[in-house]
């Protein structure tokens, strides 16, 4: 039976993010915790971090299975990339090591993946057939691809070479900011982007996440593409309800066997 209750964190290159998830609905049943990622992103001090961030809530809620969604590709366990964070991360058992430390069930899942699933279950990908692409614009560009709600985990797709370039290194919300462009000035870079994705993928739909998500209007119609285009639901909290939902799904599999916190 899957569990209805678990606990999401979002570990990313600036804040580590938590919170008690209910299952059933997406709602968050605790405050949004916060702490700062050390400097330098190195394993242990990011795992000292989630410990602080953790303090009280496995008091008051009690043994839930956790979830971790992270800037890397992950695949069994293991983080085999590092985005923003320390090198030390690739090739690391990262499952196994929050277990250890934590003494609870893991499942470590890639950031945009998590944000993709959350759209699934609770937000504008539910009930949605066909080739859903989510795309998240912040510091680079994570993507999930989704087919008939199925996940195809680690996609990468904000490193596909466009005119030379890396693509993120030229469409991501940084881009942006660094270049000071305009919004329409950005959306032509977009427009770019999200044309090459129609040509390899022939999506049903895409999805845009990421904290720039909140300003949508000032961008999304401005680009002209065959596949509709909308903002995520999720936002902020897209990283935890998926990694939260992730690991409820995990359990019941019997990829975990609970412990006691």
């Amino acid at each position: 039976m899957t569990a209805r209750t678990a606990i999401g964190i979002d570990i990313g290159g600036t804040g580590i993010k938590g919170a008690v998830v209910d299952l059933g609905t997406g709602a968050l049943l605790s405050d949004r915790r916060k702490v700062p990622t050390p400097a330098g992103g190195r394993p242990a001090d990011i795992l000292d971090a989630t410990v602080r961030m953790l303090e009280g809530l496995r008091e008051e809620f009690g043994a839930l299975p956790v979830g971790v969604c992270f800037p890397a590709v992950v695949k069994g366990g293991h983080t085999l990339s590092a985005a923003n964070i320390s090198e030390e991360w690739i090739g690391l058992p990262a499952e196994s090591l929050f277990e250890e430390r934590l003494q609870v069930p893991i499942h470590f899942v890639n950031d945009a993946d998590a944000a993709g699933h959350a759209e699934v279950r609770f937000g504008a990908a539910k009930d949605r057939e066909g080739v859903v692409l989510l795309t998240t614009l912040g510091t680079g560009i994570g993507t999930a691809l989704l087919y008939n709600g199925v996940l195809v985990p680690n996609t990468e797709l904000g490193h596909l070479e466009l005119d030379g370039h890396d693509a993120e290194s030229r469409a991501a919300y940084s881009a942006k900011e660094r270049d000071d462009l305009s919004w329409a000035d950005w959306a032509e870079r977009l427009q770019r982007y999200y044309s090459h994705l129609e040509l390899l993928f022939s999506p049903d739909l895409f999805i845009v996440g990421g904290g720039v998500s909140k300003n949508h209007a000032d961008f999304l119609p401005l680009l002209d593409l065959k596949t509709p285009i909308i903002p995520a639901v999720h936002r902020n909290n897209a990283g935890i309800l998926g990694a939260a939902d992730l690991a409820a799904a995990g359990l019941s599999a019997g990829r975990h066997t609970a412990q006691s916190l």
